[in-house]
C-alpha cells in the first residue's frame, strides 16, 4: 500500500519538477530547430496550378438518354489547386505531387523569398502521385540533398515543411512512426510511404519531409483521416523513388517507366507462413508466371516465395514493386527466395512489358457499325497500360470512338464475343458486327466482370 501511495505521489509530482527545471547546459539553451529550417526552408516552394477541364452532361454515357443531350453545351471550367514543392537541383528541377499539378495548363512555382516561375511538367504518374517539373529560366536555386530512404528507422526526428491551407509556408516536427506503409494513404498515390506523425494538411502536398541534417527522407502526399483533419498520420513518398523519377525526367522521358514483373502473387500471412515453413510471416508467393516474365527467364516458378530484393526485405506485393522501380528499368536486381524449404538468390534483369505479339491495332471505318471504335491484340504492353488480368487474351479496347461510348463500351475492354461468334483477332470485330445487325450482342471482360452490351443499329 505504502509502495503504491509512493509511486502515485511521483507522477504527481515528476511533471512540475520537469517544468522547473534549471538547463544545464548552453547546449539545452540554444535547443532550436531554426537554423535547419532556415537552411531547408528556401529550397521548399508554393505552388499555384491551373488547368481548363470542359465539364459533361451526366447523362453523356447514358445508353438511352444520351441521345437526348447530345448538343448540350457546356462552358470550360477553371480548375485551381494549391500545394508544396521541393526543389532539387541548382538548375530547377522541382519535385511535387501529381494531384498539385497533373495535366495543369498554367504553372506558377513562388520562392519562399518570393520570387516567381513558371514551371513545366516534366513527367507525371498519378499512380505514384509525383511528378518532375521545371522552373523556366532558372540558376543557381537553393535545393535539398536526398538522404537514402532505406537508412530511415522509426523514432527519428523529422520536420515537414510546405504550405498548408495556402497561409505561407510552415514547418510542423515530429517523428518517423512507422516505415513500408502501403495501400493505407487517402489520396490518388499507391505503394510504399514512410509514415509520420508531423502534421500534414491541405496544401503540404509535395513539401519536404526532412531529417535533423535537413536531408529529404521523403516527399508529404496525404493524410489517414476520418474527419478531415490532420490525425497524426501522415504519409511521404520515399526519397528513393524519388530519385529514380528525377533520372527518368532527365532521360527525357514523359511517362514513368515500371518494370514489368510479368507474375502475380499472394503475400504471406501468418497462416501461410507455416504452410510455407518460414519462420515469420513475410514474403510474396509467386502464383502465376507469364512466360515472358524475367522472372520466368531467371528460372523462378510458382511457389517459389519472394524474400528480398538487392538485401531488402519485401512483405507485400507493393513493397517488391517499390524495390523494382526504385533499382530501374534495364538493372539487374538480387532476389532471395524460398523453394523446397531452402533459400536460393538468383538475379533478375528489369524489362519494361514487350508490345509483343505485335498490336495489330484496328479502327473500324465510317460505314462500320461503331465508326472510330479502335481494337488492338492483347500483349504484355496493353496489360500493363490498363491493369488488366496478366492472362487476359483477345481483343482490348484503345479507344471507345463517339459511338461505342454510347452503347457502353470502354476503353480498356476485352471483346470476347459478338452474338456469339468468339472474337480471337482485332480485324474480326468490324465483320462480326456488320453480319450481326441490326441487333448486336457484345460480350466483354472488364476487369474481373463479364460484360454484355446489347443495342441496335
Amino acid at each position: 500500500m505504502i509502495r503504491t501511495l509512493f509511486i502515485f505521489l511521483c507522477l504527481l509530482i515528476t511533471p512540475a519538477a520537469a517544468q522547473e527545471r534549471v538547463p544545464e547546459s548552453q547546449l539545452e539553451i540554444n535547443l532550436t530547430f531554426a537554423p535547419l529550417v532556415k537552411e531547408a526552408a528556401p529550397a521548399v516552394v508554393n505552388i499555384y496550378a491551373q488547368r481548363v477541364v470542359q465539364s459533361r452532361s451526366p447523362f453523356a454515357d447514358d445508353p438511352f438518354f444520351g441521345g437526348m443531350f447530345r448538343d448540350f453545351r457546356t462552358r470550360p471550367q477553371v480548375q485551381n489547386s494549391l500545394g508544396s514543392g521541393v526543389i532539387l537541383s541548382a538548375d530547377g528541377i522541382v519535385v511535387s505531387n501529381y494531384h498539385v499539378v497533373g495535366q495543369a495548363t498554367d504553372i506558377r512555382v513562388v520562392l519562399n523569398d518570393r520570387r516567381e516561375f513558371e514551371a513545366d511538367v516534366l513527367l507525371g504518374d498519378e499512380e505514384a502521385d509525383l511528378a518532375i517539373l521545371q522552373l523556366r529560366d532558372a540558376a543557381a536555386m537553393p535545393h535539398l540533398t536526398f538522404r537514402d530512404s532505406d537508412t530511415v528507422e522509426v523514432g527519428e526526428l523529422v520536420l515537414a515543411i510546405g504550405n498548408p491551407f495556402g497561409v505561407g509556408q510552415t514547418v510542423s516536427s515530429g517523428i518517423v512512426s512507422g516505415l513500408a506503409r502501403s495501400g493505407t494513404a487517402n489520396g490518388s498515390g499507391r505503394g510504399y510511404f514512410i509514415q509520420t506523425d508531423a502534421p500534414i494538411n491541405p496544401g503540404n502536398s509535395g513539401g519536404a519531409l526532412i531529417d535533423i541534417r535537413g536531408q529529404l527522407i521523403g516527399v508529404n502526399t496525404s493524410i489517414l483521416t476520418r474527419s478531415g483533419g490532420s490525425n497524426g498520420i501522415g504519409f511521404a513518398i520515399p526519397s528513393a523513388l524519388v530519385q529514380q523519377f528525377v533520372e527518368q525526367a532527365r532521360k527525357g522521358n514523359t511517362e514513368f517507366q515500371r518494370p514489368w514483373l510479368g507474375i502475380s502473387g499472394q503475400d504471406v500471412t501468418f497462416d501461410l507462413a507455416a504452410g510455407f515453413d518460414l519462420a515469420r510471416a513475410g514474403g510474396v508467393v509467386i502464383t502465376a508466371i507469364h512466360p515472358q516474365s524475367p522472372f520466368a527467364a531467371a528460372g523462378f516458378a510458382p511457389g517459389d516465395v519472394i524474400l528480398s530484393v538487392d538485401d531488402q526485405p519485401v512483405n507485400t506485393s507493393a513493397e517488391m514493386l517499390f524495390r523494382m522501380s526504385v533499382a530501374g528499368v534495364g538493372q539487374p536486381v538480387r532476389v532471395v527466395y524460398q523453394r523446397d524449404n531452402g533459400e536460393q538468390a538468383a538475379e533478375v534483369t528489369l524489362i519494361t512489358p514487350p508490345d509483343d505479339p505485335p498490336r495489330a491495332t484496328t479502327e473500324l471505318g465510317r460505314a462500320e457499325v461503331l465508326p472510330g471504335l479502335v481494337v488492338a491484340n492483347a500483349n504484355p504492353a496493353l496489360i500493363a497500360e490498363f491493369d488488366l488480368p496478366l492472362f487476359v487474351e483477345g481483343v482490348i479496347v484503345l479507344d471507345t470512338g463517339p459511338f461505342g461510348r454510347r452503347v457502353g463500351l470502354s476503353s480498356g475492354d476485352v471483346i470476347r464475343a459478338i452474338n456469339g461468334f468468339e472474337i480471337t483477332a482485332p480485324d474480326q470485330v468490324g465483320p462480326a458486327m456488320q453480319a450481326a445487325a441490326p441487333r448486336i450482342q457484345i460480350t466483354t471482360l472488364r476487369g474481373d466482370r463479364r460484360i454484355t452490351l446489347r443495342f441496335r443499329t
